[in-house]
């Protein structure tokens, strides 16, 4: 079973494929705030990846999150979520991105346990 407490930190290096001007939420040359967030979540899904049965996998449900200071091409950016609480198959994340000891931003995550056949068929 899953507990509360589950945790992993996830690491990128600002580049010009994750910018603002590349990602298009932006035009200026940092980290973009999709990217943070696709951080973020990654790291969610590592934090109990080791965890789940075979066959299933989580997929993002909602995150909501700051985005606080920029970060600049080159800069090393680290996300960490923390899983706090299960509800069923519902994951909820507490979730922080760093540059260095700066918080840069920091939410909340949900995701979901699914099995991986069954949500590819209902495409």
């Amino acid at each position: 079973m899953m507990e509360p407490g589950l945790t992993h930190t996830s690491q990128t290096t600002v580049s010009q494929q994750n910018t603002a001007i590349s990602l298009g939420s932006g035009d200026i040359p940092v980290l973009a705030t999709p990217a943070m967030l696709a951080l973020m979540e990654n790291a969610a899904m590592l934090a109990v990846a080791p965890q789940l049965p075979e066959g299933s996998t989580t997929v993002g449900g909602q995150i909501a999150s700051s985005h606080l200071k920029p970060s600049p091409i080159g800069a090393t950016v680290t996300a960490t979520a923390t899983l706090e609480k299960v509800d069923g198959r519902k994951l909820y994340f507490k979730v922080a991105a760093h540059q260095g000891d700066t918080v840069i931003g920091e939410g909340t995550h949900l995701r979901f346990v699914v099995d991986r056949e069954c949500f590819l068929s209902k495409l």
